[in-house]
């Protein structure tokens, strides 16, 4: 696992845009009205962890996947972690959690500040339904190394679990690739989440505890 450095905002939940071009499929709910996905992402008192192997950072239990890394990206200023970030050679998918009310939706409150961030900054943001339900498919203009503009691509879904959202950007071939897509959605379906039982103010981040054996990049 490896720290990596990244500069601190004052981001609300839902405002680091992220969208993708692939296709969508149709989108079924389940009895409490939540994406069937058949699948997770889980609350950690839903399944049992015990004896399974998967990166523990607190309030994110982790998976590991064959070629892709675990890291974390920290804020500079704070030294606190922001986000967790699960890298491979062809994309990466950014994660993140939140505090959520018990019986709402905040992933439907937290869309609109990310298209609205996104607009802000230059870029463009649509929603459509995918495998998770409602989803942003975002563009932003970047500047190359040689300092010509360039179009990238991003894909932000949401997931309401009991009093959490965890919220996955990815980067890359899984943000224009139904195909390239797959696999990194599944490793977000197998994402546990650890609420804990204490109060939070609804989103505010869920905090990421690093194990011992993490290594930080400078």
């Amino acid at each position: 696992m490896r720290f990596r450095r990244k500069g601190a905002t004052g981001a609300a939940p839902g405002s680091d845009p992220a969208g993708t071009t692939a296709e969508a499929g149709d989108t079924t709910t389940d009895a409490d009205g939540q994406p069937d996905t058949g699948a997770g992402p889980y609350d950690v008192d839903d399944v049992d962890v015990a004896g399974t192997e998967r990166v523990d950072l607190g309030s994110l239990l982790i998976a590991p996947s064959a070629g892709r890394e675990v890291r974390v990206q920290v804020d500079e200023k704070t030294q606190a972690v922001r986000s967790v970030l699960v890298a491979g050679p062809d994309g990466a998918m950014e994660l993140r959690a939140f505090a959520a009310p018990r019986n709402g939706d905040l992933w439907s409150e937290v869309r609109p500040q990310i298209v609205a961030d996104l607009e802000r900054r230059g870029g463009r943001a649509t929603e459509r339904e995918g495998r998770f339900g409602t989803e942003l498919v975002c563009r932003m203009t970047v500047q190359r190394q040689d300092g010509t503009p360039a179009e990238q691509p991003s894909r932000v879904l949401g997931f309401n679990g009991p009093r959490w959202l965890l919220r996955a950007t990815l980067l890359g071939k899984p943000a224009v690739s139904a195909e390239d897509a797959k696999p990194w959605e599944d490793a977000f379906a197998e994402v546990v989440v650890r609420r804990g039982a204490h109060a939070m103010a609804v989103g505010d981040p869920l905090p990421i505890v690093l194990p011992d054996t993490a290594r930080k990049l400078g």
